[in-house]
């Protein structure tokens, strides 16, 4: 990981260098999630795929970030950070990427499926014995939960929940009691699918030709208003801003808080509103005017208004040659299946690379302790686990075999809340104890610690990881498990979690750094004691990967570093404030991002003084919220191996992609990486997956 350093001109301090804006990076984190939707080197219902990732991360984007833009403009406040210029700027850059998505799906993603014999049929383009089929699906399963509604004084405006999928209809004519009322809306129910597989038998003997729902509704509106004309219509989708604010210092019990709020998040206030292309003047300002939001706020999108529910097509589907080719992750390679954890833990500590390797590992050593009856205890926290979890199952055993189970849940874990609770509320039904952490912080720490009777003493075993205990998002998201019996780091462990049921004062730690309490100002320490290393002629590395970098403390003290002859690395997979490669202000810089096959989630954070190093694996980005509002860990890979192989599987390789990186240019846009002179192109994910299977090369990812 050596590099010669470049001392470049000062031109600016740290504190008056112009960060980059967090929420256009975010944006422009999608821009390179779409760019694989592009890519003809990935099989075509994987870039559908991707399409509707990008859509799924907009809504997301929109129910988190947008609010206080949109207020700022309604309410014309030109001061602060969110302002009338900050909503038109980023509306326009929403709009410019929303029109790229449309764009390809229309002209290029849709063609191309219908060359390989996918086609979903639209209502012009049915033949007779189609259109009977769909109207007969429609008296059968649609129109029987249909509940068409038309306003007037005693029919105001319906709620309509968040990216609910709905219709606006002009009638013309009078209804049934002369009257004329002249707008109606049919809200469509979420139960229903939004993509239906036509029978061969009416396609022509093709398996693949389908339907929208919408598309069903649509063809058949006017028997919805039997005795009126149907004119204008549109369907339409608001995206409501869902971040639920609890004061949980001014609430008795925040489970109850907190299940309570989750019954209004879908009726939040309105931030952007989607109707079909072709949609009336009259009605989308009718609309607009209902959800009170400015003209920036509406699309108008040339297809379906939520692209995410065409991933219900890709499901449908039975293509292996139009996905990626089946990736089975190896059982880690440092673990004896078996033998047992606990006898291979006191020989040294096991690294498992997920999803290269499976996280079976760490669901074997969980069920290993449930079946022993010599562990007595089994603490963990429970940030994202899904709704249907084996883990929670096994912890349920435990329970049951009268081991002393602990779980700290968090319970705001955001668009989470309703499963956490759910679990919380079922363990602590059958005696689990049960705790929702510090009040003001959210647990993001993922750690496990299993105390077991060996002889006369009680022996602690561990388990830290990067990311959740969740089994199906470990077969997509990049993350590191560390098992150990480290009796410095387990005993860190242990008070960690005494610290977060007691709340009393927390010991000196041995090993791990925590937020909030130390591992911000620690991370500044380090930083800055390689800052002096090279101002006095040593040699300062950082290398960091993570999720976001948005802290400025953290980039402040990172472009003084630089400055000061520190060369630094960074691979942030998502938003960046630094601006990276500023001539005379962050020269020694660099900043990738690297988007892939798989979501890129591990956080490792590497510094090398002189010929000094250190490694960190954590659960925490660079951002302020981790910092100072999150329960977060770091802790050190000491083994001089196991080090070795995290730099070289995490930090070299993704430095020396070819393929999948992007470079961070000064004014905040990427570039992807090209490959250079003959050799083929690397990349990360590729290698790695090539390296777990066995396999010569990493083709096919």
């Amino acid at each position: 990981m050596s590099s010669s350093p470049r001392q470049p001109k000062l031109t600016q301090t740290p504190a008056h260098v112009a960060l980059l804006d967090r929420d256009h990076s975010i944006l422009a984190f999608n821009e390179r999630v779409l760019n694989w939707a592009y890519r003809k080197d990935v099989p075509l219902l994987e870039r559908l795929r991707y399409l509707c990732i990008v859509s799924s991360n907009l809504d997301e984007f929109f129910e988190v970030r947008a609010e206080p833009h949109l207020a700022a403009e309604q309410s014309k406040d030109e001061k602060g950070t969110f302002t009338i210029e900050s909503f038109k700027r980023l509306s326009h850059a929403a709009h410019t990427l929303v029109a790229r998505q449309y764009a390809l799906y229309n002209d290029d993603l849709i063609p191309t499926l219908e060359a390989q014999g996918i086609k979903i049929v639209s209502h012009g383009d049915r033949n007779d014995e189609q259109r009977q089929w769909v109207k007969l699906y429609f008296e059968r399963e649609v129109r029987p939960l249909l509940i068409p509604v038309g306003l007037d004084p005693s029919h105001p405006f319906p709620q309509v929940a968040n990216k609910s999928l709905n219709f606006i209809v002009r009638l013309s004519g009078r209804d049934a009691f002369g009257r004329e009322n002249d707008i109606a809306i049919v809200k469509v129910p979420r139960v229903l699918p939004r993509m239906i597989r036509m029978p061969d038998k009416v396609c022509g003997g093709s398996h693949n030709f389908f339907v929208s729902l919408s598309s069903v509704i649509r063809a058949h509106l006017a028997e919805l208003f039997l005795g009126r004309s149907v004119g204008q219509f549109s369907q339409f989708r608001v995206t409501r801003h869902s971040d639920l604010a609890v004061d949980e210092d001014d609430v008795k019990n925040l489970r109850t808080a907190l299940r309570q709020g989750l019954a209004h998040r879908h009726f939040g206030q309105a931030v952007r509103l989607e109707v079909s292309a072709g949609c009336s003047e009259h009605l989308s300002n009718f609309l607009l005017k209902q959800f009170d939001l400015p003209e920036l706020a509406l699309y108008r999108v040339p297809g379906p208004v939520n692209l995410v529910r065409l991933s219900q097509l890709v499901d449908l589907m039975d293509a292996p040659h139009l996905c990626f080719p089946f990736y089975k992750s190896s059982y880690p390679t440092q673990l004896n299946p078996g033998t047992s954890f606990f006898d291979q833990l006191k020989q040294g500590d096991v690294l498992i690379h997920q999803p290269f390797e499976s996280f079976d590992g760490v669901l074997a050593f969980l069920r290993e302790a449930v079946n022993d009856p010599q562990v007595l205890a089994i603490k963990q926290t429970i940030y994202r686990t899904g709704s249907d979890s084996v883990l929670m199952d096994l912890l349920r055993e435990a329970v049951r075999r009268g081991k002393e189970v602990t779980v700290v849940v968090e319970l705001k874990a955001r668009f989470d809340e309703e499963a956490n609770i759910n679990w919380a509320e079922m363990l602590e039904s059958i005696g689990a104890q049960v705790l929702y952490g510090v009040v003001g912080l959210k647990t993001h720490a993922k750690m496990m610690l299993i105390t077991r009777r060996e002889g006369k003493q009680l022996k602690r075993y561990a388990h830290l990881s990067t990311g959740n205990y969740n089994p199906r998002t470990a077969r997509l998201y990049t993350d590191w498990s560390h098992l150990t019996a480290d009796p410095l780091l387990t005993m860190d462990v242990e008070n960690v979690f005494v610290h977060l049921a007691s709340h009393s004062r927390l010991p000196k730690l041995n090993r791990v750094l925590l937020a909030p309490l130390y591992l911000h100002p620690k991370l500044i320490q380090k930083i800055n004691e390689l800052a002096d290393v090279a101002a006095s002629g040593g040699v300062g590395r950082i290398v960091a990967k993570m999720n976001a970098l948005t802290d400025e403390g953290l980039i402040h003290a990172l472009i003084r570093a630089g400055q000061k002859g520190v060369k630094i690395d960074l691979i942030v997979r998502g938003a960046c404030m630094l601006p990276a490669q500023l001539p005379g202000v962050t020269d020694n810089i660099r900043v990738r991002s690297v988007i892939g096959r798989f979501l890129e989630h591990s956080r490792v954070f590497y510094f090398r003084k002189n010929e000094e190093e250190e490694l960190y694996l954590s659960s925490a980005d660079w951002m302020n919220r981790n910092m100072m509002r999150r329960v977060e860990l770091a802790w050190p890979v000491t083994d001089p191996v196991q080090r070795q192989r995290i730099i070289d599987e995490c930090l070299v390789a993704y430095l020396h992609d070819g393929v999948d990186a992007w470079d961070l240019l000064p004014d905040g846009t990427y570039a992807r990486v090209k490959s250079m002179g003959r050799r083929k192109a690397h990349g990360a994910q590729a290698a790695l997956m090539a390296r777990y299977s066995g396999q010569v090369d990493g083709q096919g990812a």
